[in-house]
C-alpha cells in the first residue's frame, strides 16, 4: 500500500467481476496512469469455488484452466441426451488459481493497490467517498461488486428463485470416471416435486466434482446436499470405497430484480450485485468478461461506465423461463430436456452467450412451446 487515500477507480470486492476488471485494465494503456485500489476484507487465499464456461478459442485463462472437456451429458428420468460440444470446449478453473493468477499479474503494477478491508458507506458527492472498517477513501468512480441492500427485502416483488449448491470433490480407489465426458445435469435424484439435479466434472478417472443443485425458492439444511450427494455417489455412481478431498458451497440469485437501477454516473455495480449472473442459469464467468470489456470500451469512449451493458430481449428471455420454474417449479427437468434434445449444444451455448440469431432463439422458444411457457410469456408482458 503506498498510503494514497484518492483513488481514480475504486473496486470494492476481490471476485469474479472485481479482478476480472482489474486485470482488463492493467492490460489496456489507456489506464497506466491511473490510479486503481480493490477493497476487500478476504486475501483471496482459499479455494472456495469452481467457474465453469465454454469457449471456442484459446484465451488468457488456458494458463489456469483446471480441466477442459469436449463432450458432455444430460440425464433425464426419461433419457440421457449426449453432446459433443466442438467447436466448444467445456471449461474449469479453481477459484485460488484465478485469485493467485490476478494476485500476481496486479502486482506488478505500481498504479494498483490492495487494501484488505471492509467497505462499510459509500457517499456520493463531487467524488465518492468511501469509509471502511479502518480507514476513509474517495474516488472519482467506484465499481461496487456488493449486492445492493433492499434486495433481500424487494426481491420478493420480483421474480426470483435461488441457485443453490453443495458440491464434493472425491478421490475413489478404482476408476470410476469417464474423464472426457462432464455431466451438466443430470436429473435422476430428486428432492421432492422441485429443479434439483447433479453436476459432476470429472478432473481424472479418479477423482471429481460432484455437485447437488437447486434451483428453487428457498435453501436447505447443509446436510440435505450431503445426503443427496453420498446417495448419487452410491446409488448412481456405484462407487463404494472413496475419500473426500474438498467441498464448495454457494448460493447464486437467479431473479430479474433491477440491479442496474444503482448504477450512478459514479457508481456501476458490477459482478452478482450489478445483476450480471444470468438470470435463467445462474452462469457468470464469460459473462462477466463481456461486461467488463463493454464498461472499458464505455470509459474510453467517455461514456457512463454502465451504458447499455444489457440485451433487453435476453432479459426478457429470462423473465419467462424464471416465471415457469418460480411458478412450476417441477418443470425444470423437462425444460432442460426439451432445450438440448430439440437444439444443438452449440445453439443452446450460443444463446445462453446471448449471441444467437433470431431464428435460433424462435427455434428455443418452439422447442419450448407449452401451455406453462404460453402464461409465463403473457403475464411476464
Amino acid at each position: 500500500m503506498k498510503n494514497h487515500t484518492h483513488f481514480d477507480y475504486i473496486i470494492i470486492g476481490n471476485g469474479l467481476a472485481g479482478l476480472q476488471l482489474a486485470l482488463k485494465m492493467s492490460l489496456d494503456a489507456f489506464f497506466n496512469t491511473k490510479n486503481i485500489a480493490l477493497i476487500d476484507p478476504s486475501k483471496k487465499d482459499t479455494n472456495d469455488k469452481t467457474w465453469s464456461f465454454w469457449e471456442t478459442e484459446d484465451s488468457q485463462w488456458d494458463q489456469i484452466t483446471y480441466k477442459s472437456w469436449n463432450k458432455a451429458s444430460i440425464v433425464t428420468s426419461k433419457k440421457e441426451i449426449r453432446l459433443e460440444l466442438n467447436p466448444y470446449s467445456y471449461k474449469s478453473i479453481r477459484s485460488i488459481d484465478f485469485y493467485n493468477y490476478a494476485k500476481e499479474k496486479l502486482s506488478t503494477k505500481n498504479n494498483i493497490d490492495f487494501i484488505i478491508e471492509r467497505v462499510e458507506s459509500l457517499h456520493e458527492g463531487n467524488l465518492i467517498k468511501v469509509s471502511t472498517n479502518k480507514n476513509n477513501y474517495s474516488a472519482t468512480h467506484i465499481f461496487d461488486s456488493r449486492i445492493p441492500e433492499t434486495f433481500s427485502i424487494q426481491s420478493k416483488k420480483y421474480i426470483s428463485i435461488i441457485q443453490h449448491f453443495k458440491g464434493w470433490i472425491i478421490k475413489s480407489e478404482n476408476k470410476a470416471f469417464d474423464k472426457n465426458n462432464i455431466t451438466m445435469m443430470d436429473y435422476r435424484l430428486k428432492d421432492g416435486e422441485q429443479t434439483t439435479f447433479t453436476y459432476v466434472l470429472p478432473f481424472s478417472e479418479t477423482e471429481a466434482l460432484i455437485e447437488f443443485t437447486y434451483f428453487t425458492s428457498h435453501v436447505v439444511n447443509e446436510n440435505t446436499y450431503d445426503d443427496f450427494i453420498k446417495k448419487y455417489i452410491n446409488d448412481y455412481l456405484k462407487i463404494e470405497n472413496y475419500s473426500i478431498i474438498e467441498t464448495e458451497k454457494g448460493q447464486i440469485p437467479m431473479s430479474n430484480f433491477p440491479f442496474e437501477k444503482f448504477n450512478t454516473n459514479k457508481v456501476t455495480k458490477i459482478g452478482t450485485g450489478g445483476g450480471w449472473v444470468k438470470g435463467s442459469t445462474g452462469y457468470s464467468f464469460k459473462n462477466t468478461e463481456k461486461k467488463i470489456e463493454k464498461i472499458i470500451d464505455n470509459i474510453k469512449a467517455n461514456k457512463t461506465p454502465s451504458s447499455n451493458l444489457f440485451k433487453k430481449k435476453y432479459k426478457f428471455y429470462d423473465k419467462v423461463f424464471l416465471k415457469v420454474l418460480k411458478d412450476e417449479n417441477h418443470k425444470g427437468e423437462w425444460i432442460f430436456q426439451q432445450f438440448y434434445d430439440k437444439n444443438s449444444v452449440q445453439t443452446m451455448f450460443r444463446f445462453l452467450d446471448e449471441d444467437s440469431t433470431f431464428l435460433e432463439e424462435l427455434k428455443i422458444m418452439m422447442s419450448l412451446f407449452s401451455w406453462s411457457f404460453i402464461k409465463a410469456f403473457f403475464k411476464t408482458l
